[in-house]
């Protein structure tokens, strides 16, 4: 537990899989399509060219993550939407997304700008993640809820012919029929502060800004609940694109372990730097020269700084 394999989600996965670790419930964010470009253009995912390019890999990568949940375990994405905007040649540059002093979320190149594509007009809004929930569903998860993020603070815009967007979606799947989701940890108090009712579909969360060297991050309070409903104490909880690693500090907070795959091994320092006022543990690091010898090596444990409980905007 409390390992991170860093390398493309797609191979690590099965790595995680082939060592028989099991994860109670999964939680991420992936990269948003035609967003952001953080590196690695072989392997990194969101600039496919066509968004259902872009669907048909999230599809795999998700298939990897059914793989490491136990049968009773379920799947928690947040993802966000996008328009379609034709540019050719030159003017794909997108309007600067963070306070990240780096320039990823600045893609010279964007695809949903730089292509044609079939049956989307200009201006029209995408339906990223619902192509992306139908998607899952279809490859066998079951899609059991719509939540909304419903954000107080949203990024201004400038358009002035629709209102400005303030939510996102993240959506609750399983992989079974029945599956473990604790209802009564995440109640909420009555008006009257009494007694406590179900919480309901619409969660608002604040952003909150970050200037490290991550620009997606998601906030604590919204991944919170979902960690408390989908697990036990002791469980542990998965996040393909671990990031910043606000997914593994929010779990070790709340008393769960944490597994996590990230593409950029550069992040590992970050997420170090978070976790380590957490709590002092030994966290493996992994190489991709031989992963699975490396997940169970004193030799490694004993060499990493000891530490320990973010997605995506």
């Amino acid at each position: 537990m409390n390992t991170i394999l860093y390398g493309d989600c797609r191979d690590t996965l099965q790595q995680f899989a082939d060592s028989g670790t099991k994860a109670r419930m999964c939680i991420t964010s992936p990269p948003y399509y035609g967003l952001r470009d953080y590196g690695g253009e072989d392997q990194q995912i969101g600039l496919e060219q066509t968004p259902e390019e872009f669907i048909a890999e999230l599809v795999k990568v998700f298939r990897g993550v059914r793989d490491v949940l136990t049968d009773d375990g379920t799947l928690w994405v947040n993802i966000g939407d996008s328009y379609y905007n034709y540019r050719a040649g030159k003017s794909q540059a997108l309007v600067k997304q963070s306070m990240a002093s780096h320039h990823q979320d600045l893609p010279q190149t964007c695809p949903r700008r730089a292509n044609k594509l079939e049956g989307l007009k200009e201006k029209d809004l995408i339906g990223i993640p619902w192509m992306l929930a139908f998607a899952l569903r279809a490859d066998g998860w079951y899609l059991r809820q719509d939540i909304i993020w419903s954000k107080p603070n949203p990024t201004p815009e400038s358009m002035k012919d629709r209102c400005t967007k303030s939510h996102e979606y993240m959506f609750l799947l399983s992989k079974s029929q029945n599956y473990y989701f604790d209802v009564d940890s995440i109640k909420v108090p009555t008006v009257d502060g009494k007694s406590l009712k179900r919480k309901k579909s619409v969660w608002e969360v604040a952003t909150k800004p970050y200037k490290g060297a991550h620009c997606a991050v998601f906030p604590h309070e919204l991944i919170i609940p979902a960690i408390k409903a989908g697990t036990e104490e002791g469980d542990l909880v998965l996040d393909p694109f671990m990031g910043s690693g606000t997914t593994a500090e929010v779990a070790l907070k709340l008393g769960r372990g944490y597994l996590g795959c990230e593409l950029h091994e550069e992040y590992g320092e970050l997420i170090q730097k978070r976790l380590s006022s957490v709590q002092a543990q030994p966290e493996v690091e992994v190489t991709t020269d031989n992963p699975l010898m490396s997940l169970f090596s004193p030799l490694l444990i004993a060499q990493q700084t000891l530490c320990v409980g973010e997605t995506r905007l």
